[in-house]
């Protein structure tokens, strides 16, 4: 569906992306992180041929970006990080006003409009002024207008940004759904929303790309594999810190006070110290245990704060 090439974008003496390349198949969500400035936006923005690219090639579908931007159009729906709505027009006035920006024939509209509004749960607003809708069912409105041209191709950027909780878990749902019957490119700051929603992630830092993988793939391929463990111990914390300390190949502990006389400490190690921990403060009182392997956020932050290597 998407195949990339040594993208590079520059701006005068600044360089926004170089290099990047990579190719995602049909029918995948790919998850697309990067800190700000990375080059996510710029490299979604090329894709959709709302900017060019200063070197290299990216093809939708088949068809140049660069060369065939309208086929590209057409099979793209874009979901920009601030949503491009007319707050005046009604829901479905606006979508038909979608509708007909993108070459829909009239035959197809009523139906896509349809489709596009019971998709993103919209069907009883569809009468509303969008200026009057919570930033929840706005939002679901800027995924409506990116589908309801029938793309196969969806690419959104931070889809869920400033929503509440509820909102989020609404939106991550929905995003769901549309990866049935799309290929998606989701971009958002909130990493364990990606790990749950993306089949795949791509990581950018300084305009190139550092990590392709599935979520669990990356995590588990951590640099710097050290474990950590998790104790709910009820004890005073001087106590129950010296005793985790003293256990033979322990790196850190820190430890933080609970309600009722407990305590949490969490205890990092470079191999599995479980038995050895609990034995360890077992007579003071063990209320809970638990392992906490390496996360998608970990990954994230190990690879876009390192310093850069010297060339």
């Amino acid at each position: 569906m998407i195949e990339v090439q040594g993208l590079t974008k520059r701006y005068g003496d600044r360089t926004a992306i170089e290099d990047v390349s990579f190719t995602v198949p049909s029918g995948q969500i790919l998850g697309f992180l990067g800190p700000n400035g990375a080059g996510k936006s710029t490299t979604m923005r090329i894709l959709t041929g709302y900017i060019s690219a200063t070197d290299g090639s990216a093809a939708i579908a088949g068809f140049d970006v660069f060369t065939d931007s309208r086929e590209v159009r057409r099979r793209t729906g874009y979901l920009p990080e601030t949503t491009p709505l007319h707050d005046e027009m009604r829901v479905v006035d606006y979508l038909e006003h979608c509708c007909r920006l993108r070459g829909v024939a009239p035959g197809r509209r009523r139906q896509r409009i349809d489709f596009a509004l019971d998709a993103c749960g919209l069907g009883e607003r569809r009468r509303e002024i969008i200026g009057r809708l919570s930033r929840g069912l706005r939002q679901r409105v800027g995924i409506a207008q990116a589908v309801v041209h029938d793309p196969e191709l969806l690419i959104l950027d931070e889809p869920t940004s400033g929503l509440d909780p509820a909102q989020t878990r609404e939106t991550r749902e929905l995003i769901k759904q549309l990866g049935r019957e799309h290929t998606v490119v989701l971009s958002s700051h909130i990493l364990p929303e990606v790990s749950a929603t993306c089949e795949r992630v791509l990581i950018v830092s300084r305009g190139r790309l550092v990590a392709d993988g599935t979520p669990t793939e990356l995590a588990g391929g951590l640099r710097d594999k050290r474990l950590e463990v998790e104790l709910v111990v009820r004890g005073a914390l001087a106590d129950v810190r010296r005793r985790l300390e003293a256990v033979a190949g322990v790196d850190q502990v820190d430890v933080a006070g609970l309600p009722d006389g407990e305590c949490r400490a969490v205890v990092t190690a470079a191999k599995d110290l479980r038995e050895e921990l609990a034995r360890a403060v077992v007579e003071l009182g063990l209320r809970e245990l638990r392992s906490r392997g390496a996360t998608l956020e970990d990954v994230f932050l190990q690879l876009t704060t390192e310093e850069p290597t010297a060339s």
